[in-house]
């Protein structure tokens, strides 16, 4: 009897909800012009967050310069801290839908920076500070007509004496 009793507290007790992966706690990839941004940044989601009297989530393209440049510009503040977080990335001869290198110098270029970090793992810009920078950047969407551009892209960076930053599963998609 009292095995019948303790059964139905065992299972209420043993029922958790499992959270959520982090990739499903980023904004669909959508390609209308959503104002969205998300990726992974070593394994965790990443989005933009907090104000600092600038927008959170800012994209250019210039199809005039260098062939047409894209820049991809976003921060967060990470749980409401003082200090920011931001990731840029793109470059110049981006015409048209495609996917482009993320390369350590040349035309194509991604940034991190964490201000709450110690010196010198706080800034992944350029070298020879910077040693390793590679990725992605694939553009699905460039509709000047419509003034919509979408993409997704995936990088990773390392300096030397710093963990090493993966952004993986990243999304936009932006209104000019």
């Amino acid at each position: 009897m009292k095995a019948l009793l303790l059964l139905p507290l065992a299972l209420l007790l043993g029922c958790k909800k499992d959270a959520p992966a982090p990739a499903d706690q980023l904004p669909p990839a959508t390609q209308t012009g959503a104002n969205a941004f998300g990726c992974l940044l070593n394994g965790q989601p990443w989005t933009p967050q907090g104000y600092n009297s600038r927008p959170n989530f800012i994209v250019t393209y210039d199809p005039g310069y260098r062939g047409g440049n894209l820049q991809v510009r976003v921060y967060r503040y990470p749980d409401g801290a003082a200090h920011e977080q931001y990731l840029i990335f793109g470059g110049n001869r981006i015409a048209q839908p495609g996917s482009y290198p993320l390369v350590l110098s040349g035309d194509r270029e991604a940034f991190f920076a964490d201000l709450a970090r110690e010196a010198p793992c706080k800034e992944f810009l350029e070298a020879p500070s910077l040693t390793y920078r590679t990725g992605t950047l694939t553009v699905t969407r460039l509709d000047l007509a419509r003034g919509v551009i979408a993409g997704t892209f995936a990088f990773t960076l390392y300096r030397p004496g710093c963990d090493t930053i993966k952004v993986t599963q990243g999304r936009f998609d932006k209104k000019l």
